[in-house]
């Protein structure tokens, strides 16, 4: 699971080591995780509060569809506060044009597929927060180098293509796919 860090990095993890192998397997994300252990993500992250909150009304549709507009409009900002090259103007634009297809995937309560999108929209973000750093084999651990915490979210990030051939049949529930799609939303909105 850490393989591509330095040993630096990772002594300077401690406390996340423990909660993200509580969370992702080697092999991705383990099938079924207690909600107690995204809890513990959240956490590590420094979005526990949040996260409970959010946690405990998610099938409240209105309180929802509120915090998903917070989630939105914190998104563009950071999107259109991002600074690129003029050629990659039209990243910036293409990228917000994906967040209302996932809203509507999350809103209807399609949580792996709103998973997947979402983590096609984390390749993007990482690449206008950090050019074609993103794309390099030591992403992560560049990324932890700058902020344990930061470095988490993107390894979390990374993390989320091990879900692509889960199906419904799974041991991956709804409620657990929403509980870790929950942790990255409420980390972008606080951000």
């Amino acid at each position: 699971m850490y393989r591509c860090l330095s040993n630096e990095v990772l002594a300077s993890l401690g406390e996340y080591r423990g909660v993200a192998e509580a969370l992702f397997s080697a092999g991705g994300f383990s099938p079924g995780p207690d909600l107690k252990a995204v809890a513990d993500f959240a956490k590590a992250l420094g979005i526990g509060a949040e996260y409970q909150r959010l946690f405990a009304f998610r099938k409240d549709p209105e309180k929802v569809r509120i915090f998903l507009g917070h989630f939105q409009n914190n998104l563009d900002l950071l999107i259109q506060k991002t600074w690129v090259e003029k050629a990659d103007e039209s990243r910036k634009e293409k990228l917000q044009d994906e967040i209302p297809p996932l809203i509507a995937l999350i809103e209807q309560g399609d949580f792996l597929q709103a998973i997947e999108k979402f983590g096609k929209v984390l390749d993007e973000l990482a690449y206008l927060f950090f050019g074609t750093q993103s794309a390099k084999e030591d992403f992560t651990e560049y990324t932890f180098r700058i902020d344990p915490q930061i470095g988490l979210f993107w390894w979390y990030g990374a993390q989320l293509g091990g879900l692509k051939g889960t199906g419904k049949n799974d041991a991956v529930n709804d409620e657990s796919l929403s509980a870790l799609l929950l942790i990255g939303l409420c980390y972008l909105t606080d951000f």
